[in-house]
């Protein structure tokens, strides 16, 4: 007991002397964990404001002026940005910036100038400023902690959290094959690799399994939805990828049978570039080539969207823009620009493989060449449009290349023939279709549809290669038609005119030459002379750009028209009016109308006879499309998408889409599953040109851009699945 007494006070003091020893090993623990922790990141509001001048002056021509817009460097600010450097201490972008920019004199601005930008881009993100400077010496921004930048939605992953791998899926980017003339020359049925998905531009695909007999199980297989805005493409799909183009120029690749983004393609505009819509895309090798809205062609690696090569095909500043797309043959990728620039515009082929301009062939034609002497003597420099805006179409067997031109709209100084002998006021090549070689740019032949167009009636569209009798021999031919609704029938080889058809839909051609094709109008509708003028069709056409398509088994061609008409009145005395004659256009029903606009026809070109035709109340907005279902597809302002019988003009099936499509639809295959796609995207001239004929249309005021996808669901195994 004694014993334990003594002990006692013994075992006090040792149990005081260790919670002394505890404690104080834990302070020290403390406080080298708080001397190890990152000091938090901190600029000074003066700091972020010298940076935003250096900016300007040394970094905005390339990331732009809002760091995110520019043409040539990539964002510097944004959620992409803040993932890519947002965990990591800001010395490694102090580095990369100090060392790699500006790209022709890296390191030349000086660390504390550095600092500066980075203060600014740090700000620019929505790191706090404080009152402590941002240091420019690496070794000291490396023990400071990732900038506070906002955190995503969730706030993040959390440090430390472990993430279970995603299921497999298979990735058709995987086993995509390089694209070679020959698969462009013999598309495989289930694909879609040109505008048109075939080079003669028939619109055509060959697949059977939707058909009239089960169209009516029609239903969503899938939907995407595109960047907002107006949407007119055509999208291409090989080897189970489907590539769309959407507004501000971005470029997407989806998996074909779901839907999947594969990779996205976002071009970086510069400063005052309006954004324009595209029309068409192309494929060849391992590359899609693109038109921009600062008229440029890039071509982009089809596995991954990254830029191959990137080639100027014109100046913006100028006017100079690429509305239609390109067509890929021999090596070449060729398009076609619009605009009112001087001297008018021009068919560029770059090397598919390099991207270097081969050739250009001017549309307007040069004082000094053939042709020159067509434009009322009026010096180059004065002499504007012809426009070519929509893709062209190749013929592998003469090796000639098809584009159609557009009018010009400075009609006035055409419109009354100066008194010079060997001049003319036709305008050449205006309203013309141009055959040239693709390899050299040469001009085979042209043939002018409309001499001196005064009325802003284009014949720019899809020029189809067909076989046709012809006095009683089968024989190629090129046909196309205008806004007129009249189609023109000419020699593939030689150009030479053989015969038209008129729709009858138009009131200013009342007659054409049958040996030359010359159109001869009524010359108390052409416009200039103070009085308003009633012209049929509506400047937006009978039939507008969407094109038509093409059943080669039945000869049967399938127009989409809008039956409207206008008038051009004229303008107050100094205005000048959607044309220079002084006069501006505005919409009317035709001459005793019944209230119904759209017009879906079919006619067979051998015989040139009408096989029929479907009328609607709602405009026609979109291109057809024509299996071997024997469907035919088109979509309309009302938002329907409606298949009817090829042979007889049915309405089989119709679906409403979320808003107006105003493209043309396609058909494609994937792992033995059939699908029909249409894209929706109001806003271009056809979806906005009829609304004060059909008030009652109440069409979405947010609009909603987006690609729809249809199939008849498989009876043994359902959908395909990846």
């Amino acid at each position: 007991m004694a014993a334990s007494r003594r002990s006692a006070p013994g075992r006090i003091v040792l149990g005081a002397l260790l919670g002394q020893l505890i404690w104080l090993w834990a302070f020290a623990q403390t406080s080298r964990v708080a001397a190890q922790a990152p000091v938090p990141v901190v600029y000074t509001q003066v700091q972020a404001e010298q940076g935003q001048a250096a900016y300007a002056e040394h970094c905005a021509s390339c990331h732009g002026q809002s760091l995110d817009d520019g043409a040539y460097g990539p964002p510097l600010k944004g959620a992409d940005f803040r993932e890519k450097w947002g965990s990591r201490s800001p010395e490694a972008l102090f580095t990369s910036a100090s060392t790699k920019m500006p790209p022709a004199r890296p390191g030349s601005l000086g660390d504390e100038t550095y600092a500066r930008l980075l203060a600014y881009v740090l700000q620019e993100n929505g790191a706090p400023s404080g009152a402590r400077e941002l240091a420019g010496d690496p070794d000291v921004l490396k023990t400071l902690a990732p900038p506070a930048w906002p955190r995503a939605g969730g706030g993040g992953l959390a440090p430390g959290a472990l993430v279970p791998p995603p299921p497999h899926r298979l990735n058709p980017l995987d086993k995509i094959r390089p694209v070679t003339e020959a698969m462009l020359t013999k598309i495989a049925d289930g694909e879609w690799l040109t505008w048109r998905r075939t080079y003669n531009a028939y619109g055509f695909s060959p697949l059977k399994k939707i058909n009239k007999g089960n169209v009516a199980d029609l239903r969503v297989a899938w939907t995407w939805s595109l960047p907002n805005g107006p949407n007119e493409s055509t999208p291409l799909v090989h080897d189970g990828v489907l590539f769309v183009h959407g507004y501000g120029d971005k470029l997407q690749a989806l998996d074909a049978a779901t839907g999947d983004l594969l990779w996205q393609y976002s071009r970086r505009l510069p400063a005052g570039v309006a954004v324009s819509v595209k029309r068409g895309i192309s494929i060849l090798g391992n590359r899609l080539f693109v038109p921009t809205s600062d008229a440029h062609l890039v071509a982009l690696d089809v596995k991954t969207g990254q830029v191959v090569w990137d080639q100027a095909v014109g100046d913006p500043k100028t006017g100079i823009r690429m509305t239609g797309g390109p067509l890929v043959a021999r090596g070449k990728v060729m398009v076609g620009t619009t605009g009112r620039i001087g001297g008018g515009n021009y068919i560029a082929a770059l090397d598919a493989e390099t991207g270097k301009e081969a050739w250009r062939f001017y549309t307007i034609a040069r004082p000094e060449e053939k042709g020159g002497n067509t434009w009322n003597g009026l010096p180059l420099d004065k002499r504007n449009g012809a426009s070519a805006w929509i893709p062209g179409s190749y013929d592998p067997v003469q090796n000639l290349a098809f584009f159609g031109t557009g009018n010009t709209y400075d009609t006035g100084p055409l419109r009354v023939p100066v008194n010079e002998p060997g001049v003319t006021n036709d305008g050449l090549y205006l309203d013309s279709t141009l055959a040239l070689d693709p390899d050299t740019g040469r001009l085979a032949w042209h043939f002018q549809h409309q001499n001196n167009g005064q009325w802003d009636l284009d014949w720019a569209f899809e020029r189809m290669v067909v076989q046709l009798p012809v006095r009683g021999d089968l024989q190629s031919v090129v046909v196309t038609a205008g806004k007129q609704a009249i189609f023109d029938i000419m020699d593939t080889e030689t150009g030479q005119y053989l015969s038209s058809i008129d729709l009858g839909l138009q009131n200013v051609v009342t007659a054409i030459d049958p040996k030359t094709g010359a159109k001869i109008v009524d010359p108390k509708l052409v416009p200039g002379d103070g009085e308003t003028k009633m012209i049929c069709p509506h400047v937006s056409g009978g039939r507008g750009w969407m094109p038509t398509a093409y059943d080669p088994t039945t000869r049967l061609l399938y127009a989409p028209i809008v039956e409207a008409c206008m008038d051009l009145v004229p303008v107050p005395t100094g205005e000048r009016g959607s044309l220079s004659t002084g006069v501006r256009w505005t919409v009317r029903p035709r001459p005793g109308s019944d209230g119904k606009y759209g017009r879906l026809q079919a006619i067979n070109l051998a015989t040139k006879a009408t096989v029929w035709t479907d009328r609607q109340r709602a405009p026609l907005t979109t291109g057809t499309l024509v299996t071997g279902g024997g469907l035919v597809f088109v979509g309309a302002l009302d938002r329907m998408f409606s298949a009817f019988d090829a042979a007889t003009g049915a309405e089989l099936w119709k679906t409403r889409l979320n808003d107006v499509p105003s493209s043309a639809p396609i058909a494609y295959a994937v792992g033995g599953q059939e699908y029909v796609a249409v894209i929706v995207g109001p806003g271009g001239y056809q979806s906005d040109s009829y609304a004060a004929l059909v008030p009652e249309i109440k069409n979405p005021p947010d609009h909603g851009a987006a690609i729809w996808v249809f199939e008849v669901p498989s009876k043994s195994s359902g959908r395909a699945t990846r």
